[in-house]
């Protein structure tokens, strides 16, 4: 990883011995689309997870993973995490929030622990692809360490 700066994200990993490979990719300001991170580096959309955070009605910040190629729905993914209802934090919050901006928001190393959950497609995949905390770098890792790691909640959180 010469030339790598570790993010967050990679240090967390790091420290608790988490087995991990970044991944690399060109990235447009104006087309941070999952797709293209996909397209770019070579894999499968379902391998490529998008992470997302919504606020509950009670104020609560909750974390969502899906693969890029799937849209959130949100009234599933209220009913997974017990709420009445969730919405999409707006874009200018991500930072305040998380400690991340839009197309690097990794759903590991944010500022706290949010609870997360990951759609079930998960459970039929080895290996994922999550942002490895900044634009243009991917964190490649096993599916099932992901799930471990973040603590997540596994569900059906898509249309």
């Amino acid at each position: 990883m010469a030339g790598i700066k570790k993010t967050n994200a990679m240090r967390m990993l790091d420290k608790d011995g988490i087995d991990y490979s970044v991944l690399e990719y060109e990235y447009d300001e104006n087309d941070l689309d999952g797709h293209h991170v996909a397209d770019f580096l070579n894999l499968p959309y379902e391998e490529v997870f998008k992470t997302l955070v919504a606020r509950s009605d009670s104020g609560e910040y909750l974390v969502f993973c899906l693969s890029v190629d799937d849209e959130v729905n949100l009234k599933k993914a209220a009913s997974l995490a017990g709420e009445k209802r969730v919405e999409m934090i707006h874009v200018k919050d991500l930072l305040n929030v998380t400690g991340y901006i839009r197309g690097g928001c990794s759903p590991i190393g944010m500022k706290k622990k949010y609870r997360t959950f990951i759609d079930e497609m998960i459970e039929l995949i080895d290996e994922v692809s999550v942002s490895g905390g900044q634009r243009g770098l991917q964190i490649r890792m096993s599916a099932k360490d992901l799930v471990n790691y973040t603590d997540a909640t596994v569900g059906s959180i898509t249309q």
